[in-house]
Parts: structure tokens; C-alpha cells; sequence
């Protein structure tokens, strides 16, 4: 007999039918036609080699993901505590006693006298009859399982936090690349200047233009070295080292596009922190049965079977045997509204469960919806900016041919020039952040972080199937 625990219903949360990008008439879920697929391993997600060996190093040593798996081994340990609990403690014990009795209190003489015991005891064995230390077990293992799919998200935003600084690595690097070959032409521009205006060719303020040109470029040069620098440093915290790159451009097969959200409510199975909440929400649950249970009578078993003897040799002759069986029962009559307390706090533990539950799903429903309209819309600017990109070009080159052509002053050509670099870094930048996007997207999916990796991590799978399925 047991105390019936409460039914378990998932909380009502909203979850809409189908993704849509935001002022966008068509729907971004596979509307192609194109089969939805669970996100693959992050190996085959992102193939660049570099960012491979940089993820690798990450998930050996990152100090984030070893608090994780620290948190994980606490748990199970705390788990396999309570389990014991549900099984009476045997324990084996030998004794022996020499007593001396004084000649006061036995007529005729002291007394000496030898006993010898040995045995098997059990104390203070709880028969469940209500389910006390079965719930509080089962709280244990759903905390357990809880920490794993927590750790498994950490180690999720350790491959996306990884992905995502190398491509900002690689962006700069890029960028910077254009930069100094923008120093490169315009040093030359202004050397010729120079010449032409010591023959009076041009006036000062087209050389003092020229001169403006080139600082702007060696004023973004230093920008961008002090981003990188920082980006790198961060890197170097993720992945345990500091992390030198090999000279690479910033290249789409960097990261895979091809990665479809599936429906809306496969995003429930897949992502480790809704997973996470919904053990801590059955946790939670079991623990209201716990509470609960406390308002009926304990029933705990003391015994003990063994054998005694005056003489050691006697020890395990026939009539020596011995045993002691003590079966106790408790009720709470009076305990100050202790157990009643419990139970309330029990409840509201379980509220506060439930709403971290549904505030994880609406959290990462806007993940995936924000990671799916930044993948349609970035795609859309690198487009337009490439496009913007030829014109500016197109339109500094003319700038120049009026300009030494005299039908134009130099200030048309500064404005084209400066127009023309600005453009050059948005299109490096919109091209990253439509790489991060994908890289988003992956991480709102719940990615493929099973226990694959050599995370040195628990068995869960061996300890779920101990316990059984769960509720």
C-alpha cells in the first residue's frame, strides 16, 4: 500500500503549428517539400578542421563543462543514497565481554564471567508502506537525470560559443585583411600625391585629403586588431589554451545550411534544458508524494540474529542461538503544522517547477524562431550588400576618372573611396553573421551532444533502465 502521487500532465505552454519568419508570408518549416532530419553530430555540422580540433580541445578541458559532470557524479551519488535506503542494512558484529561482579552484590564471592557474541543486525529498516522513501527516491534519480541533460546543454553551448568565436575570428581576420590592402593602395595614392603636388599639380587640401584617407584606414586597422584580440582571448577561455589560427578566408563551408526545424513539438525531445526542466518538474512531483507520505505512520524494523556463549568454544553449540526482532511504530500526533509546511513547500516548489518548465519551452521556441528569420533575412542583406558592393566599386573607379580628369573635385573621390571600404567590411560582417545564424540554429534545435562524447560522464542510460521507465 502506497500513497496514490500526483498526476503528472504537462503544463500547457504555447507552442505554435508551424515556424514563421517574422513579416514574411511564407513559413519557414519544411515547406519545400525537403524531409525534416534531427540535427546531425557536430562533426558533420561543422566541417572545417580547424573548428573541428578547436571544439575537441574545448570539450576535454573546458573548466564549464567539468563543474557540469562534477554536478552530474553529486547527483548520482545522491541518488544511489536514497536507493540504499529503500533495502534494510545488514551488518555483521562480534563481540566479547569479560564482567566482574563485586562480593557485595553476589553471595558468596565475587564473580567473573566471560561472554562471547556474534551476529547479524539490521536497524531502523522503514517499510515503505506509503511511499515516503520510494518518492524521495525517485526525486533523487529525476534530479539526476535532470543534472545529465543540463550538463549536455552546457556542453551544447560550448560547441555554439566555440563555432561562434572562430567565425568572428575569421571575420576580422578577413576584414582586416581588406583594411590593409585599402593602407597598401591608398599609401600609394598618397605618395603620388605627394609628387604631383610638389610639381603644383593639386592643390594642399587634396593632398591633406588624400592623407585623411589613409588615417582612416590605419585608425580601422587598430579597431580591429583590439576586437581580435579580445575574441581571442575569449576563445582561448573556452577551449583551455590560447588558440593560434591558420590564415583561412571566411568561407560558407565553414558551417552547413542545410538544416531543417522539423515541427514544433519535436523541439521538446531534443532540447537538453526543456529535458532538464521537465526531470526537474517530476522531481518536484515526487517530492509532494514525500510530503505527503509524512502524515501516516512510520513503520521501521529492528532485528537481530546471532549466537552467545559463556565460552568461545561453545560459541556455535546447539542452543546457543540468539535473536532480537523490534518492530516500532510512529504517528505524528503533534509537530507545529512541520508536516503540513512540507507539504506546502512541496507545492510551490512544484509551481515554481511547472513555470520554469513552460519558460523554458517559450524560450526556446524564440531561439529557433529568431535563429530561422535571421537565417531568411541575412541571406537576403549578403545579397543586397554584394550588390552594393559592385556599384560602390563601380562608383569609386568613375569618381577617380572624373577627378583626374578634372570634372570633379577630390572630395567626391574621399567619399567614394571611404563608401567603398565601408561596404566591403558590412558584406564580411553580414556574411559571419549569416554563418552565426546557422550556428544559432543548431544550438536552438538541441544540436546531437548525446553521451558520444568523451565526456567521462555517468552511465544514465544504465540507471534509467535500474529504475525502470519513468511516469
Amino acid at each position: 500500500m502506497h500513497v496514490a502521487r500526483t498526476v503528472l500532465c504537462a503544463p500547457a505552454a504555447p507552442i505554435p503549428d508551424t515556424w514563421t519568419v517574422d513579416s514574411s508570408t511564407h513559413a519557414t518549416s519544411p515547406a519545400d517539400g525537403t524531409p525534416a532530419s534531427v540535427p546531425p553530430d557536430w562533426r558533420s555540422y561543422f566541417p572545417d578542421a580547424q573548428l573541428q580540433a578547436l571544439i575537441e580541445q574545448a570539450l576535454s578541458v573546458n573548466r564549464d563543462l567539468r563543474i557540469a559532470m562534477r554536478r552530474v557524479e553529486q547527483a548520482r551519488a545522491t541518488y544511489g543514497v536514497l536507493r540504499a535506503d529503500t533495502l534494510p542494512t545488514i551488518a555483521a558484529s562480534a563481540g566479547y565481554v569479560r564482567l566482574h561482579t563485586p562480593g557485595v552484590l553476589v553471595p558468596g564471592g565475587s564473580l567473573d564471567a566471560d561472554a562471547y557474541q556474534v551476529g547479524l543486525s539490521e536497524s531502523n529498516w522503514e517499510i515503505d508502506f506509503w511511499g515516503r522513501v520510494r518518492n524521495l527516491k525517485d526525486a533523487a534519480l529525476e534530479q539526476f537525470l535532470a543534472s545529465d541533460a543540463s550538463r549536455r546543454a552546457a556542453t551544447l553551448s560550448v560547441i555554439a560559443n566555440v563555432a561562434d568565436n572562430y567565425l568572428l575570428l575569421r571575420e576580422l581576420d578577413e576584414r582586416i585583411c581588406v583594411a590593409r590592402e585599402t593602407i597598401a593602395s591608398r599609401s600609394e595614392s598618397l605618395r603620388i600625391f605627394r609628387r604631383r603636388f610638389e610639381v603644383g599639380a593639386i592643390s594642399k587640401l587634396d593632398l591633406r585629403q588624400s592623407e585623411i584617407l589613409l588615417q582612416q584606414a590605419q585608425v580601422l586597422v587598430a579597431q580591429l586588431e583590439q576586437s581580435r584580440a579580445t575574441h581571442a582571448h575569449a576563445l582561448a577561455v573556452l577551449v583551455g589554451a590560447p588558440a593560434p589560427l591558420q590564415p583561412a578566408p571566411l568561407a560558407d563551408t565553414s558551417v552547413y545550411s542545410n538544416l531543417q526545424p522539423g515541427l514544433p513539438s519535436s523541439l521538446l525531445e531534443r532540447r537538453p534544458d526543456i529535458v532538464a526542466a521537465e526531470h526537474q518538474l517530476r522531481s518536484a512531483n515526487a517530492n509532494i508524494g514525500a510530503a505527503r507520505a509524512a502524515f501516516f505512520p512510520r513503520v521501521t524494523l529492528t532485528g537481530a540474529v546471532g549466537s552467545t556463549s559463556t565460552d568461545l568454544h561453545g560459541l556455535f553449540a546447539s542452543g546457543s542461538g540468539a535473536w532480537i526482532f523490534m518492530p516500532n511504530i510512529s504517528l505524528p500526533i503533534f509537530d507545529a503544522s512541520r508536516n503540513r509546511s512540507n507539504l506546502e513547500l512541496a507545492r510551490a516548489r512544484e509551481g515554481e517547477a511547472v513555470a520554469q518548465y513552460e519558460k523554458a519551452i517559450q524560450e526556446a521556441f524564440r531561439d529557433v524562431a529568431n535563429a530561422l528569420s535571421a537565417r531568411e533575412w541575412l541571406a537576403a542583406q549578403v545579397q543586397t550588400e554584394t550588390d552594393t558592393l559592385a556599384a560602390q566599386t563601380e562608383r569609386a573607379r568613375l569618381a577617380r576618372l572624373r577627378y583626374d580628369n578634372g570634372a570633379t573635385p577630390f572630395l567626391e573621390v574621399l567619399d567614394a573611396q571611404r563608401d567603398l571600404l565601408n561596404a566591403r567590411q558590412q558584406l564580411i560582417q553580414t556574411r559571419r553573421a549569416l554563418l552565426s545564424s546557422r550556428v544559432a540554429l543548431y544550438a536552438a534545435l538541441g544540436g546531437d551532444v548525446q553521451d558520444r562524447e568523451q565526456t567521462g560522464t555517468p552511465p544514465v542510460a544504465d540507471i534509467a533502465h535500474e529504475q525502470g521507465p519513468l511516469p
